[in-house]
């Protein structure tokens, strides 16, 4: 369209676009068409796509929307080849995942891998870096699971599909508090112990440790009363 053409005063362009007004109706009927398609193909890639998405369910849905949205609204295209495209969308997904469960080793190129967060009450710093999660983000998720301090947990692992696993110690030893800084009123009601905890990684230290030493994992030097 050459820009001379675009006038405000044009409500029927600006309501219908350059189609006729026919074709409105023509995008209600297919519209309706390609939601009842899409249903059946989701319906067939099988109840994951209703959870959490892992990487290539994901970029099925990406894909999917970009392939319906023209099937729906472009005039001079049919809906046949949408349709096509849609089940070779299924026939991927479904092959990928016949792989995934043949080959563990393309499970992980495909999927992800389940890594640990947390172990024995310690952060795993290194790992955090490289999946780009910062402590707040996976203290925050500890707290949504009634963890006060890091003593109590075992493992925190992020799953393949982005959410986070947090398996507690029946048991848990002192640990750094995962309470904001901020609410000091609801940190003060936590009984502190005669232990320290690395303020960056949650290590304890040990009986022989000099105060304000370096930590033995992370070698920080900020150090916090641990709380049990």
């Amino acid at each position: 369209m050459e820009k001379e053409q675009i006038k405000l005063s044009d409500w029927q362009r600006l309501l219908f676009g350059d189609a006729p007004v026919e074709f409105t109706l023509e995008v209600v009927g297919r519209t309706l068409f390609t939601y009842v398609v899409l249903l059946l193909i989701l319906r067939w890639l099988g109840k994951r796509m209703h959870a959490q998405l892992t990487v290539t369910e994901m970029a099925v849905m990406v894909t999917l929307g970009g392939i319906v949205s023209v099937a729906m609204q472009v005039p001079d295209r049919g809906l046949l080849p949408s349709v096509l495209v849609l089940l070779g969308c299924l026939l991927l997904q479904r092959g990928s995942n016949w792989l995934a469960f043949k080959s563990r080793r393309a499970e992980v190129v495909l999927q992800g891998d389940v890594v640990a967060l947390v172990k024995d009450g310690v952060l795993q710093l290194p790992t955090l870096q490289h999946y780009r999660i910062s402590r707040e983000e996976l203290f925050a998720q500890l707290r949504a699971s009634e963890v006060w301090q890091l003593g109590e947990v075992a493992r925190a692992y992020l799953e393949a599909n982005g959410t986070f696993s947090v398996f507690t110690h029946d048991e848990p030893v002192p640990g750094l508090s995962l309470l904001p800084e901020a609410d000091a009123a609801l940190r003060a009601t936590s009984d502190a112990t005669q232990r320290q905890a690395c303020a960056r990684c949650g290590t304890l230290s040990q009986p022989t440790d000099h105060t304000g030493g370096h930590c033995r994992n992370c070698q920080s030097t900020h150090w916090e009363a641990a709380v049990c």
